[in-house]
């Protein structure tokens, strides 16, 4: 199977075309955004769009890899290794819900699950270009904190997808089911908080 890297074609208005799909996919979504208006807003022209991205799809998994990296990025400024974990758990467990819970990272998540059957390669893109950044930088903000006997863990690795998981409960399934259409930083405050009391209850020391 040819991949979807393998497909793109880079260019002088590569980028252009990104940025232009970036602010069309954010406004309308995956299913609404058009090929005629990606490229009106890229100022470019369909033929050009077309050379570099054959499919709507890999479009949105390359805006979507460039997501993920930025979205990485920003939690992992606000790490501080020399902050206790309470403060960490908090910072890193808002940002990343914050992302989950918005309605292009509920499309991105969508996308992999609806093609991972026909192009499994896009769930892998999605999850090396940002869970697995941030899951490994949590590891390692662990082994720090427990150097210091701030934490007491095991399984580093394990204790950071624990967390993870502990963030998306409540929203994250009702918004995937369709029950609620958004949520409210008061909720994802309210799921956070208890998630880092929870996981300092069984970790810390």
């Amino acid at each position: 199977m040819t991949t979807a890297a393998d497909k793109i074609r880079k260019g002088r208005k590569f980028d252009q075309v990104l940025a232009g799909a970036r602010h069309v996919f954010m406004s309308d979504g995956f299913e609404g955004a058009s090929v005629d208006e990606i490229a009106r807003v890229a100022e470019v022209s369909k033929a050009t769009l077309y050379s570099y991205f054959p499919d709507k799809r890999l479009l949105f998994m390359e805006v979507a890899d460039q997501e993920c990296c930025r979205q990485s990025r920003d939690a992992l400024d606000c790490i501080d290794p020399e902050a206790p974990p309470r403060d960490v758990l908090g910072q890193a467990g808002r940002h990343f819900l914050r992302f989950l819970t918005s309605t292009f990272g509920q499309q991105m998540f969508r996308l992999c699950v609806a093609e991972s059957d026909r192009f499994p390669e896009l769930g892998q893109r999605f999850y090396n270009s940002g869970p697995a950044v941030v899951r490994r930088e949590m590891a390692d903000y662990f082994e720090t904190a427990i150097a210091r006997g701030q934490l007491a863990i095991d399984d580093p690795l394990l204790a950071a997808d624990q967390f993870g998981e502990l963030c998306k409960a409540d929203l994250w399934p009702r918004l995937m089911f369709g029950v609620v259409k958004s949520v409210t930083e008061t909720e994802i405050d309210r799921v956070v908080d208890s998630a880092v009391e929870m996981f300092l209850a069984r970790y810390g020391t």
